[in-house]
């Protein structure tokens, strides 16, 4: 019996030991709001030397789906510093918000964000920090909902990068049957927007990337771009939850028109086992001021009873981005 018993611990820890070497060095979650890991929909930015993750963080007794806040000076090892929640009088966004995306300009950060809970009704938003924890929103919001025979309404996921003079948005919406997940995108005129309601003009009355490829299955979201030189990066998610979502990479040189740069995911699940077997999710592209670029993302190995962030960082070669390998510089 105690042969047996050591046998059966040595297993346990053994099996221990596995699971944390396959954790990667980035594993952050948020706790805080319903006692289990829960931390989704990633956006880094460095703002006054240190750097700031936005991140989702599901609904508790007081308040719907919120934006966590976090701090690092490594891009490593995160700490939650804060979180932003409905504002008392914004009544667009009452019921939740989530999936931040941000810019810097000058020494304000501007997040954009989309309202959840309203279904087809559901829009993006804007606010303004000068210390990367307390917002002021945008007077006119919500900013942006997309028009035409070919989308329900609905504007989710937004990105916002300069490029070619001006300022893209790329946000997510579905078809009018609310099955098909699809990309659009807006702009403004100039570099000198204030982002408001008034900014934006949609560009195209249809989709910019929809899904194709079997791995996007009905669902192509969560889009983060980075400019280098001509070209206007994409990575995208494909799928939806734990489908498994897995993530894809386009490139274009206005915006509009996209190419995918393979058939198959830039970033694929975990094998089983893995922290991140039931999907690698909603990317964000990230260039630090070294020039190395990082690409956050969400994954979980329990079908989304949990939900952790981490990072793999992206080199480029020949004008197509790859997976650095261990120990790659």
């Amino acid at each position: 019996m105690l042969n047996r018993f050591l046998w059966l611990l040595l297993v346990l820890t053994t099996a221990g030991s596995v699971a944390a070497q396959q954790r990667p060095a980035m594993y952050y979650s948020d706790t805080t709001r319903t006692g289990h890991p829960m931390a989704k929909d990633p956006y880094v930015l460095r703002f006054k030397g240190q750097y700031f993750m936005y991140y989702s963080i599901p609904p508790n007794a007081q308040f719907g789906w919120c934006i966590g806040i976090a701090t690092s000076s490594d891009l490593t090892h995160w700490a939650r510093a804060g979180e932003l929640t409905p504002a008392p009088n914004a009544d667009y966004e009452k019921k939740g918000l989530c999936a931040p995306g941000a810019l810097v300009r000058g020494d304000t950060i501007h997040l954009f964000y989309q309202t959840y809970g309203n279904g087809p009704k559901d829009a993006l938003c804007h606010a303004t920090s000068t210390d990367g924890l307390r917002f002021a929103r945008d007077a006119s919001n919500p900013i942006f909902r997309p028009t035409g025979t070919w989308t329900c309404g609905r504007a989710i996921d937004a990105e916002v990068v300069e490029f070619n003079n001006r300022y893209l948005l790329l946000f997510a919406t579905r078809d009018p049957a609310f099955e098909v997940q699809m990309q659009g995108v807006a702009a403004t005129n100039s570099l000198r927007s204030n982002f408001g309601r008034a900014a934006w003009r949609q560009l195209a009355d249809s989709s910019v990337l929809r899904p194709r490829l079997p791995w996007e299955k009905k669902c192509v979201e969560g889009a983060s771009c980075l400019r280098r030189g001509k070209w206007l990066y994409m990575f995208y998610a494909g799928a939806y939850n734990n489908e498994p979502q897995q993530i894809g990479a386009a490139r274009s040189r206005d915006g509009v028109r996209w190419q995918r740069l393979s058939n198959e995911p830039f970033l694929r699940n975990g094998p089983p086992g893995s922290w991140n077997t039931s999907e690698s999710g909603h990317p964000d592209i990230f260039r630090d001021t070294d020039g190395r670029t990082y690409l956050f993302y969400q994954g979980n190995n329990d079908h989304g009873k949990t939900w952790y962030l981490s990072k793999v960082e992206v080199k480029w070669q020949h004008g197509r981005p790859y997976v650095a390998s261990a120990g790659e510089r």
